[in-house]
């Protein structure tokens, strides 16, 4: 049975991936690629890795991909011109992909299984400590630094993102609070004497 499951996982990361890039619908790619991040999770239970798996559904599922489906359906792109403008591109793609793909048949071919890693992979697992609880001290013991590190990387990058795409447009009305209070009424306001059957 778990045969059964790791196969039909790893054949739902390999579909998902798959029909997520050739999909021609963006909405059908944002489903496929739950698809693949389901599979993945399935392949970390398999492997008793539990949280890692509730935090690719949580986070990934739950939030990333939920928040992907929103844009693409909410925004009204027009994907007929960006394909158009794909298709220029496309030789060059094709190139880097077909590299890509021979850099991964060199790195199969040299494939070589540690014999280390192998052993400490027929270990039994500890009865006395969780898996989640071997991770946390992993993170925030061992690696402390690393992962406040990387979180501060993420950090930065969030900033950098919301800079680059802050624009300040000019024909966009905004409210400015201190010239609201600080407004003076004798100026703002006019009196005029309007007289019957006349306009103003």
């Amino acid at each position: 049975m778990t045969v059964f499951a790791f196969y039909l996982f790893a054949l739902g990361v390999i579909a998902g991936g798959l029909f997520t890039v050739i999909s021609r619908q963006p909405v059908h790619s944002v489903l496929w690629l739950i698809l693949a991040f389901l599979s993945a999770a399935g392949l970390f239970v398999l492997l008793g890795a539990e949280l890692v798996a509730m935090l690719l559904i949580i986070v990934y599922v739950g939030a990333v991909a939920v928040l992907f489906l929103f844009v693409v359906m909410m925004l009204d792109v027009d994907f007929a011109e960006l394909k158009a403008e794909m298709a220029k591109y496309m030789p060059l793609a094709l190139l880097i992909g077909v590299v890509i793909l021979m850099q991964f048949a060199m790195a199969f071919g040299a494939w070589d299984a540690n014999s280390a890693a192998e052993a400490m992979r027929a270990q039994p697992m500890p009865v006395d400590r969780h898996n989640t609880e071997a991770l946390g001290l992993i993170l925030y013991d061992q690696y402390f630094l690393l992962f406040q590190l990387a979180g501060l990387i993420l950090l930065v990058a969030m900033i950098g993102a919301i800079v680059l795409t802050l624009r300040h447009r000019q024909d966009v009305k905004r409210q400015n609070i201190l010239a609201q209070i600080y407004r003076d009424p004798a100026k703002a306001l006019e009196l005029r004497d309007v007289k019957p059957g006349q306009g103003l």
